[in-house]
């Protein structure tokens, strides 16, 4: 392991001498191996995985300081990255972290949080969603970068892994039709988590909200609050307290099947044909509402 190279990455990122002398593995990701590091007063979160897998630990760093602008939020600020022979690692702060916190506070910090908005939809980089490259090229229009950048790069994902068929045609007809969820709303674009469930939130030891694991990027708030609701919902509070601040578009009810249906999609690609169904029903199910309106 990797573990000297770290330890001197993260001196040289505090300016002063370190060295680790207990590293414990820590589970709980599916897709890096997670260690935690401990000497000379100082605690720390490791990520590790393939030397080929730098620029996702770039990305995951860059968007986590992005988040670290919200006010009422917290996440594990990065120290440093880098490669290290044949693996790459991302260096976090650690946070000891509680499956229960104050909710309301974490409605309230993400509708603060998605007050901070840019020019244009997307990022001025790539990033990943899980292990799945997510393109981020600005767009100023929204249904154009929702269409091709999120439903149309999945969609060719799955029929490249043999989900095309039924499931890429439909799909292609809903990505045609888009646009008629957005005839009275115009999303500005937010900064989003990008992958918001219940398994990339906790709390800190005061119980405040802790957000991590992100694929940040700017676009309709109204995704980050679909995906809360997918795997799982927040508690009532939460959603209490985001209304509170900025209440979501009466619209929303409907585009929460559009905005699950990039995640479900994602899932399929990842995870396989478990997914395929719960995919084809969001997609005719959207269909069948664009011709209802």
């Amino acid at each position: 392991m990797p573990w000297q190279t770290i330890d001197t990455a993260i001196a040289e990122a505090l300016g002063a001498a370190y060295a680790s002398r207990d590293r414990a593995p820590v589970g709980g990701g599916s897709i890096n191996a997670a260690y935690r590091l401990e000497g000379d007063g100082y605690a720390w979160f490791v990520k590790l995985n393939g030397a080929d897998q730098l620029a996702m630990f770039e990305a995951e760093a860059e968007g986590l300081r992005e988040l670290d602008a919200a006010e009422g939020l917290r996440v594990p600020r990065p120290l440093t990255w880098g490669r290290a022979g044949n693996r790459s690692y991302l260096v976090l702060e650690w946070l000891t972290l509680h499956g229960r916190g104050d909710w309301a506070a974490l409605g309230e910090g993400l509708a603060h949080m998605h007050r901070i908005t840019a020019q244009r939809h997307g990022w001025h980089r790539d990033n990943t969603i899980g292990s799945t490259p997510q393109v981020n090229t600005p767009d100023a229009d929204w249904v154009a970068f929702f269409g091709e950048q999120r439903l149309a790069f999945q969609l060719e994902l799955a029929a490249e892994r043999g989900h095309g068929g039924e499931l890429m045609d439909a799909g292609q007809r809903l990505v045609d039709g888009l646009g008629a969820f957005f005839r009275d709303y115009r999303p500005v674009p937010s900064l989003l988590h990008g992958d918001l469930w219940s398994g990339n939130v906790a709390f800190d030891e005061a119980r405040w909200p802790v957000l991590y694991d992100p694929a940040v990027y700017y676009g309709d708030r109204e995704s980050d609050v679909a995906m809360s609701e997918l795997f799982g919902r927040f508690p009532r509070a939460a959603y209490d307290a985001y209304d509170a601040v900025w209440p979501l578009d009466p619209g929303y009810a409907t585009r929460r099947d559009l905005y699950q249906l990039y995640h479900v999609l994602n899932h399929l690609n990842l995870f396989g044909g478990l997914y395929a169904g719960q995919a084809r029903d969001l997609i005719h199910r959207l269909l069948a509402a664009t011709k209802g309106s």
